[in-house]
């Protein structure tokens, strides 16, 4: 109807104010070929980016953890807090000396970016190499995908879960299978990656009758389902390596750590030695002032009662009956523990050059990747992140509070359109993840930077979309 009125004007010329459908067509294939190189730049540059922390040290970046990591595959026993399914994801690349796990890591982060930005209408590859750079620049994004570590997935997670649950119905059949099965690895790489993407779903079914269609039901039991897979893939990679169908252990000794730092384990131990026998009560005077010291230190006393092993049920129990016995003292830690653990979000804890038992399982497992790991940069101390977090630190904080700001704008308003549901969404994952870290294993920097960058994404997400509103910019496909 519309091509018959254009052909019944005088020269053909369009109604005023029409824009002739060949014109469009020309400008939309006009704007496809401008935007092409800018999309292959974007794809090669970005993961680049991405890598360059590892690709200046020389070898990919280890953390004191990530030794724990490595050994699953060859010790055939679980460890408290290390997962086994990120154990085998990274024996997968050994013969790589661990690139192939960079690489991967880089390109689903290139991915989940892209996809984010799409489902939102804001893809333009320019855009995303712009936020590509801000990220990489002002925030531990790129020291996370150096690392290995199940740190990126967990930021990488929420994005994933939020797309798949919200978005669903934009996503082709072979995008919604592969961000289901990225969603259930990233939740079995870490349990606290598993219970932030579970108090998202159970916080989508109890926001569902307020927001209705825009919380599809296909899309919460898809999101669940995540988790059930997510579930069964641990325990099957559990009980592949050790024999054992049980979950990753360590949640009560992470805990017990906790409290000897904020001092209830000292207090229950007073008050109840007199009465149970515990292995701790001759040493309830020689408790050391960090859950770390006790943990990890070399000459501490959980080392001489035989680490895990031996405690494991010893600290189940103080855990539990300090619970029940000091209620709002463990109220007033866990909040205390929650607010410290929000603000903590510098860069590069735990990647320094002193990670021996990281070197010892390289040294003992992969004798031929000694050479290589020894001459990377870090191993000689090389990398300062306090210059770095001069800028990632303010830009994290300002972040979280600008986030906020959109969240609290949006729910005064009573309307969330899809850019302020997904700040609703990540406030509620930065929360979730200062509880579960904060309160079960204490305040670390680490913790809050796996996942703080998500928030500073969120930001440059809606300050693209105000900018593209205020000069009328198109999204182009990338």
């Amino acid at each position: 109807m519309h091509s018959r009125r254009i052909l019944n004007m005088p020269n053909g010329a369009p109604p005023t104010g029409e824009t002739p459908i060949s014109t469009r067509s020309t400008r939309v294939l006009y704007t496809r070929a401008a935007a092409a190189p800018w999309a292959w730049i974007a794809a090669i540059v970005i993961p680049v980016l991405l890598l360059a922390p590892a690709i200046w040290n020389g070898y990919p970046l280890l953390e004191y953890d990530t030794g724990g990591y490595l050994a699953r595959w060859y010790e055939g026993y679980l460890e408290p807090s290390r997962s086994t399914v990120y154990g085998i994801y990274l024996h997968l690349g050994k013969d790589s000396f661990f690139w192939l796990n960079l690489a991967c890591q880089a390109l689903l982060t290139l991915w989940i970016l892209h996809l984010t930005l799409r489902v939102l209408s804001l893809a333009q590859p320019l855009r995303l190499l712009a936020i590509a750079v801000i990220l990489t620049l002002a925030t531990a994004l790129p020291w996370l995908a150096s690392m290995l570590l199940t740190d990126i997935f967990a930021g990488l997670g929420v994005l994933a879960l939020f797309i798949l649950v919200v978005h669903n119905g934009k996503l082709s059949t072979i995008e919604r299978v592969s961000l289901f099965l990225y969603t259930s690895f990233a939740a079995a790489t870490h349990t606290a990656t598993f219970g932030v993407l579970l108090g998202l779903c159970c916080a989508g079914w109890v926001v569902k009758p307020w927001l209705g269609r825009r919380l599809p039901i296909a899309g919460l039991i898809q999101g669940c389902l995540t988790l059930v897979a997510g579930a069964a893939m641990l325990l099957a990679a559990n009980y592949a390596l050790s024999g054992r169908l049980a979950w990753t252990p360590g949640g009560a000794g992470v805990s017990f750590g906790r409290m000897m730092q904020d001092g209830i384990v000292a207090r229950y131990l007073n008050d109840h030695c007199d009465k149970i026998k515990l292995k701790l009560c001759p040493y309830r005077n020689q408790l050391p002032a960090t859950a770390d010291d006790f943990l990890w230190g070399n000459d501490s006393v959980f080392n001489k009662l035989g680490r895990f092993e031996g405690m494991n049920g010893e600290m189940e129990f103080i855990a539990t009956q300090a619970l029940a016995a000091y209620p709002l003292w463990q109220t007033e830690a866990a909040v205390e523990a929650t607010a410290e653990q929000l603000v903590q979000v510098g860069t590069g804890e735990g990647t320094t050059g002193w990670i021996p038992h990281t070197y010892g399982i390289i040294e003992r497992y992969l004798p031929e990747q000694v050479k290589a790991m020894r001459a990377a940069r870090q191993q000689h101390w090389n990398i300062k992140f306090a210059a770095i977090n001069w800028i990632h630190i303010p830009v994290a904080l300002t972040s979280m509070l600008l986030l906020a700001g959109i969240a609290l704008a949006a729910l005064w308003r009573r309307r969330l359109d899809d850019v302020e549901l997904l700040a609703a969404t990540v406030c509620v994952a930065l929360l979730g993840n200062a509880f579960i870290c904060g309160v079960i294993s204490g305040p670390h920097n680490r913790y809050g930077a796996r996942m703080v960058w998500i928030a500073t994404f969120v930001v440059l997400i809606a300050a693209a979309r105000s900018l593209a509103n205020r000069y009328g910019s198109a999204s182009r496909p990338a």
